[in-house]
């Protein structure tokens, strides 16, 4: 890289040197013959890196998902742009940072016209592409009105925005069983049920639950105020068939729409988008059965005293101390790992269907989570911190005789590539982004030892650190603000996987490890530059 180039004219350049000599003579052949190729993205919420049993777990037993890495590539070190549910959807969706598409908490997810810049299934509905999007949207409901299926603002696209939220689904529901009301059933007293305020179906309780041991039903404290529960609040067994069960039917819509787009004259895209295994933690059976509580392993960081960390009172950790529990987190494990399960389970059947349709050979299948869920590392539960367990998720891509079968890319990439990435493979041409096409890394021509990856928090900047930057070994966070009193953080991933030892804050050994900050430092500056990110000269001035 020369001097007067910045990292993404750098980028931008191997992608044109790289990805579009290729593609683009690729794709120019098969718009030639009315064979251009599909794509099908399919992304979860709150799906954590090593969720998935090709990343090592051996708990958890995902062979679909695994079948999708066999035959594609894995991105062992991929990392949200924002490690929460809207900004991260809205980086992913377009390649640009949470600051440039102003999208940076998840309120801001529900102003329609938030996001200025089109998404990639907006450029390639206008390439001529069938576009369609079932179930979690959480993004700017103006970028989703050029969907193939778009709807009204009080439908399916409204799926987490207030009292709308899941109002299809409901409705569903409502249409295939009879709702119980648990306040009005005096056979329900000592069943232990309690119900849930997303689906508005009973579910029973664990011990990590807020209501646990409470009448059914209930409402309301003891002070006859109304009981405030939230969905991570909520962790059980739900009483929803599995038939039922918000993954089918998100997965059956996807399913039917492959059917209908097999039949059409256009290539497509395709995006499925499920709710879980984000809270409540309440999968139904048989799922639900799979994982005992108590044969969970406890996370290593569990009992982490947080003492050299800015995340000390985060997630409510220092209320909630349950999440910090040995003996009940298993019960969140168990949950958390049979939701995944059956996510595992309608990949397949996805698929499955691809292959029956006899699309495979020409589709794009992606595979990512918008952000992780801490499930007791560090005593937290949640997402929202730079911690792996909540910044790092699964990426997984397959595409026959375009990605070779069983690659594995070990360097650290980011969310905001994928935009660009789908441009490349389907040929539709070069677009504005903060990212590049990720084929430089898939075909092994990328520096991996140059490659890191940042990702953005922008709201919480008087508690907590607002940037994080992943080198293959280091990682490090600081605020966005010269004279914040927010610690500064580095962790050498290498020797401290689990992130217990911060060797900057107050460490007393802190002045060893001061110039590999501000090495780490300088890379951030670089890449704030290179995005036009109005932090760079405040973090530049950043004392480490």
């Amino acid at each position: 890289m020369t001097p007067q180039m910045t990292r993404k004219d750098f980028l931008m350049a191997m992608e044109a040197t790289l990805g579009l000599a290729v593609g683009g003579s690729l794709v120019a052949a098969q718009e030639g013959t009315g064979n251009r190729p599909n794509l099908l993205l399919i992304m979860t919420d709150q799906q954590r890196f090593d969720a998935l049993s090709a990343a090592g777990n051996t708990i958890l037993h995902t062979p679909n998902l695994d079948r999708l890495t066999a035959e594609g590539v894995r991105f062992a070190n991929c990392y949200t742009q924002c490690a929460v549910c809207g900004p991260a959807r809205s980086s992913l969706m377009t390649g640009r940072t949470v600051e440039n598409t102003g999208v940076r908490t998840n309120m801001d997810a529900y102003e329609a016209d938030r996001i200025p810049m089109a998404t990639y299934d907006e450029i390639l509905s206008d390439r001529g592409y069938a576009t369609e999007y079932y179930g979690k949207w959480h993004a700017p409901l103006g970028r989703a009105l050029k969907y193939d299926n778009a709807v009204t603002p009080a439908g399916m696209h409204e799926w987490e925005r207030g009292p709308g939220m899941a109002k299809e689904y409901r409705a569903y529901l409502d249409a295939h069983f009879e709702r119980v009301e648990l306040r009005d059933n005096p056979d329900m007293a000592d069943s232990g049920m309690q119900e849930q305020t997303w689906d508005l179906r009973p579910y029973k309780t664990n011990p990590l639950d807020t209501r646990h041991g409470m009448e059914p039903g209930i409402r309301t404290d003891d002070k006859g105020e109304p009981l405030k529960v939230v969905q991570p609040d909520q962790h059980g067994i739900s009483t929803v068939p599995a038939e039922h069960t918000a993954t089918a039917y998100q997965a059956k819509r996807t399913i039917q729409a492959l059917e209908r787009l097999a039949g059409g004259s256009r290539p497509f895209s395709l995006h499925c988008s499920f709710h879980f295994p984000h809270s409540p933690m309440t999968p139904s059976e048989p799922y639900g059965s799979m994982f005992a509580p108590e044969d969970m392993p406890v996370p290593a960081s569990i009992g982490d005293p947080m003492d050299n960390s800015p995340y000390v009172h985060e997630n409510g950790r220092s209320r909630l101390r349950q999440y910090a529990d040995p003996e009940l987190i298993g019960y969140m494990i168990a949950n958390y790992y049979a939701l995944v399960a059956e996510i595992d389970l309608w990949v397949g059947a996805i698929l499955d269907k691809l292959d029956e349709l006899g699309l495979t050979e020409n589709t794009l299948v992606i595979f990512t989570s918008d952000h992780g869920e801490m499930l007791g590392a560090h005593g937290m539960r949640e997402k929202n911190v730079f911690y792996e367990e909540s910044a790092h998720v699964p990426l997984l891509a397959r595409f026959p005789g375009r990605i070779a079968p069983g690659t594995v890319v070990d360097a650290p990439v980011s969310h905001i590539d994928v935009f660009a990435t789908i441009c490349d493979y389907l040929g539709a041409g070069r677009h504005e982004s903060d990212g590049a096409s990720l084929r430089r890394h898939i075909e092994g021509t990328a520096d991996e030892d140059e490659a890191y990856a940042v990702s953005e928090w922008n709201w919480r900047g008087p508690v907590q650190p607002n940037l994080m930057i992943r080198t293959p070994r280091w990682k490090f966070f600081c605020p966005n603000t010269a004279d914040s009193e927010v610690m500064n953080v580095l962790y050498d991933l290498e020797s401290d996987p689990h992130e217990t030892n911060n060797l900057l804050g107050n460490n007393p050994g802190r002045q060893r490890h001061v110039a590999q900050g501000e090495r780490m430092k300088a890379l951030l500056v670089e890449w704030l530059q290179s995005v036009d990110s109005p932090h760079a000269e405040e973090v530049r001035r950043r004392p480490i």
